[in-house]
């Protein structure tokens, strides 16, 4: 998603871009529920994070609408919302907290009371406690997004090589060019690196240079609706907007398409690159889901599939020039990959052409994770 949203920007800017990928759109973008939530997602992000996400969030109509001009495609985005509901009282506390937060950023969240809720989405289960609804946030399909992103940079002159990178190639002390899977090269006066959770494996990185990032596994479930559900009139996906819930402690959400979708997840798991889609998983989205929506069990299996997310050791999207010159580093965006390729595609670009660094970026240097290691040592250990 990121690396397809900035050669579309890059190559509108008049640049000469190869985009090198095997797969495009089949990594995390595939599994991607595409929620585009900086409010709801506030209690898990830092608040320059947070800024980042609503700042992607004010460009998201304008970038689809260009989008899908230039395609003809559809994206299937939609702003309608997201309604985060607790299921019981202790889940009610947790979502007090979660608005505490909200307030502290300046957003505003409307608080519903259950009957409120259940007049909002009424295929919610009674027993639902209270909510929050944040009316900005939207929701978009990544997969369409993705292709559509890939036949919007082609279009613009970008070229798709179907070929990992197994090589950074360095000339003159600065990025000169990658090595591709069949033993060719490409050379170029510019390299970005966004290669999600890979973006470290890269043969030819200098110490210091790779971005710290870590796979994230994450299972998703797809249900879709059927001619019995159709035909007695419900929404498609059941839902009118994504429904985040509170279950017990735990947390899933519910993001319905315009298709008769209905999306499922996530879960997040630290077990390294396995991509396995496991029963466990899957029972855990499909109960807490069900107690808030029990309408889901009427609805046909349509895909299950794991993907790595890629994670750096706060959570928060690397961005901006590397240590070597020439090498550009745009990745990290773990959960917000979708929601934040926006503004990391125009920013990036705008560098490429300028080389001057978006004041966007502050927070999220490629350095910022060296500069924490070299203050520690200095402190020393604590007696």
């Amino acid at each position: 998603m990121i690396g397809l949203s900035i050669a579309w920007r890059a190559a509108q800017r008049g640049l000469r871009v190869v985009v090198a990928d095997p797969s495009p759109g089949q990594g995390a973008t595939h599994a991607a529920a595409g929620m585009l939530t900086p409010v709801a997602e506030a209690a898990y992000a830092e608040r320059e994070l947070f800024a980042l996400g609503q700042e992607s969030l004010r460009r998201y109509p304008a970038f689809v609408a260009e989008l899908e001009r230039v395609t003809g495609r559809v994206t299937g985005f939609r702003q309608t919302g997201t309604l985060q509901v607790a299921y019981d009282r202790d889940d009610l506390e947790v979502l007090d907290e979660f608005r505490a937060l909200q307030d502290s950023f300046g957003v505003a969240t409307r608080p519903l009371t259950a009957r409120e809720c259940r007049s909002a989405e009424p295929m919610l289960d009674p027993s639902v406690r209270g909510g929050l609804l944040a009316g900005d946030d939207g929701s978009i399909d990544a997969r369409l997004l993705a292709a559509a992103l890939l036949q919007a940079a082609t279009a613009a002159g970008a070229r798709h090589v179907p070929l990992g990178v197994t090589e950074l190639l360095i000339a003159a002390g600065r990025a000169a060019g990658v090595a591709l899977a069949d033993g060719t090269t490409v050379t170029c006066g510019q390299v970005v690196l966004a290669a999600g959770w890979q973006s470290a494996d890269i043969d030819g990185l200098p110490e210091g240079a790779a971005p710290p990032v870590r796979p994230v596994k994450g299972q998703i479930i797809r249900l879709r609706t059927t001619a019995a559900t159709a035909a007695a009139g419900l929404p498609p996906g059941l839902l009118q907007r994504t429904v985040r819930a509170v279950v017990r402690g735990s947390s899933v959400y519910l993001v319905p398409r315009d298709s008769g979708e209905l999306v499922v997840g996530a879960t997040q798991e630290e077990l390294g690159p396995d991509t396995t889609v496991t029963a466990g998983g899957l029972w855990e989205l499909l109960r807490d889901a069900r107690t808030v929506v029990p309408g889901i069990t009427e609805l046909a299996l349509a895909d299950a599939v794991a993907r790595l997310r890629p994670g750096t050791p706060d959570n928060a999207p690397v961005l901006g020039a590397a240590q070597l010159p020439g090498l550009v580093i745009a990745t990290g965006h773990f959960r917000a990959g979708v929601l934040l390729a926006p503004v990391t595609a125009d920013t990036v670009a705008a560098y490429l052409c300028s080389g001057e660094p978006d004041p966007l970026w502050a927070a999220f240097p490629p350095d910022r994770f060296a500069r924490t290691l070299v203050t520690a040592a200095r402190k020393g250990p604590r007696s």
